[in-house]
């Protein structure tokens, strides 16, 4: 955990990655995502005031080197949910990269505001973010980590399966990427199986594996890492996949589709899985990576996925920035 000590020795709790939280702390964030998204649903207007004056005239920094939808969605609409001002920090807006240092950016930047929800592309510009900010640092995306898409992912699995009386099983299919380092480690955490199975030529990160199977070890969930798709994929009562052509990587397109042949979702793969499996994208979709048939089709829960975005954003303003850190809630 990158923390950094502030004059009055405060300890401050960033959300780096999923691996960084204890298990109940993880069931914590899940628990009050779902705890706001409730509210949001009741139009609750005497929670939605008492909630709003919590940041009311303070500034939420979104510190972006990418482009996003949902990410930038989810962080405005939380900051504006605690009565903070949403202030988008785009990489053609501020001096960051051009007159002024990382270093620097984050002193300024940290001194005005509440957090920075930071969407980067080298995890090692979110550790020096934490290392050197005055305020919580939400990783927002970097190209290792994906911790607010994990939270997400599991309100959204426990929002469709009894996770208490049922074992569930996660199937990845697709690329050892950022947000299958956070989901396997989360759902792992929560007890749930996990199956990733990536083409013969990528292999997952060691220390995600080392990390798995560690976790798995302590929950009594089991974990599989393989190359084929049809064995991810078998009772999985849960499917996802995501791009195959990351941001940046477009003019690896055709190579990548090669490499990734035999690995888009479609109907016949899953066939494989329970008979009430659902679907899981993070979006955005391309087509190569699932057909229209699941992704639209009655077992895709894609939208309701991207919804809870929100959700989780606002769940870790309010435990990392209101909270202090503090998770415990009763």
């Amino acid at each position: 955990m990158d923390t950094k000590i502030s004059s009055n020795i405060r300890v401050i709790r960033h959300l780096i990655s999923i691996k960084d939280l204890a298990d109940d702390e993880l069931r914590s964030l899940v628990r009050r995502a779902a705890y706001f998204k409730r509210i949001f649903k009741a139009n609750d207007q005497e929670e939605f005031l008492e909630n709003h004056m919590k940041l009311l005239g303070r500034t939420v920094g979104l510190l972006f080197s990418k482009r996003s939808t949902r990410t930038r969605i989810s962080s405005e609409g939380a900051a504006a949910f605690f009565g903070a001002h949403p202030m988008f920090l785009g990489k053609d807006d501020i001096q960051l990269g051009v007159n002024e240092s990382l270093y620097d950016s984050v002193h300024v930047i940290s001194s005005m505001v509440s957090c920075i929800f930071a969407r980067v592309n080298n995890h090692s510009d979110i550790r020096e973010l934490a290392i050197n900010s005055s305020v919580p640092i939400i990783n927002s995306l970097c190209d290792r980590f994906h911790p607010l898409q994990a939270i997400c992912d599991m309100l959204t699995i426990k929002e469709n399966f009894n996770c208490t009386q049922n074992k569930i099983k996660i199937a990845w299919v697709g690329d050892a990427n950022n947000v299958i380092n956070d989901m396997a480690i989360a759902a792992l955490k929560l007890g749930m199986d996990v199956a990733v199975a990536t083409p013969e030529s990528i292999e997952m990160d060691e220390e995600i594996v080392a990390i798995a199977k560690e976790t798995s070890a302590r929950t009594g969930a089991t974990v599989l890492f393989t190359h084929c798709p049809k064995e991810a994929v078998k009772d999985a009562n849960v499917v996802v996949t995501d791009t195959f052509v990351s941001m940046g990587e477009e003019y690896m397109y055709q190579a990548k589709l090669k490499q990734f042949s035999g690995f888009a979702v479609d109907a016949e793969l899953c066939k494989h899985a329970a008979p009430d499996f659902k679907f899981m994208h993070c979006l955005p979709r391309h087509k190569e990576e699932v057909t229209d048939e699941i992704f639209y089709g009655e077992n895709s829960i894609v939208f309701q996925q991207a919804e809870n975005r929100l959700y989780a954003a606002i769940a870790a303003i309010d435990v990392f920035v209101n909270r202090k850190g503090n998770f415990a809630f009763e």
